[in-house]
């Protein structure tokens, strides 16, 4: 029996001005969370979450899907996937003209993919179809100076018409 309490005794040790319960407190509880991580890290590994190399993502060990997404802003859909929790990873695909973009994710997933694939389409389509090209914009206006006339002089008064 002492064996066994000799087991479970530790020692600790701190420079302080004064010993007082708060000192020891706060020794106790480093001492306690340093023991708790030591163990966790030892015996169980977490994986990896968020945007991380398609590598990684299969080392998790589940099936993997993918979606093809546009390339014109990626950054935004991190930021949205990361809101939602997504283990992802994009792969560029330059074999054609306009390069594709994939996303990679596991399938257990696909419920979160989908609710961010709609935030990301509600704050990308909007933006699309409401703000015109410079080109567009510059053949508005050419339409619009065509359409009204030179000013005509007021021989009344020598100046002009409005």
């Amino acid at each position: 029996m002492q064996e066994q309490i000799n087991d479970k005794t530790v020692a600790l040790s701190t420079k302080a001005a004064r010993m007082t319960a708060q000192t020891l407190e706060r020794m106790i509880r480093i001492y306690l969370q340093n023991r708790k991580g030591a163990k966790n890290k030892k015996h169980t590994k977490e994986p990896k979450h968020g945007k991380q190399s398609l590598n990684s993502l299969q080392k998790h060990g589940v099936s993997l899907s993918n979606v093809e997404i546009s390339g014109d802003n990626i950054g935004s859909f991190n930021k949205i996937a990361r809101k939602y929790n997504l283990d992802f990873t994009l792969k560029k695909d330059d074999s054609n003209s306009p390069p594709r973009w994939y996303v990679f994710f596991k399938a257990k997933d696909d419920k979160a993919l989908e609710a961010a694939f709609k935030e990301y389409s509600k704050l990308e389509l909007p933006l699309k179809a409401k703000k015109p090209t410079i080109l567009e914009r510059i053949v508005q206006l050419k339409k619009i100076i065509k359409t009204k006339s030179a000013p005509v002089k007021n021989k009344n008064h020598g100046g002009h018409e409005l």
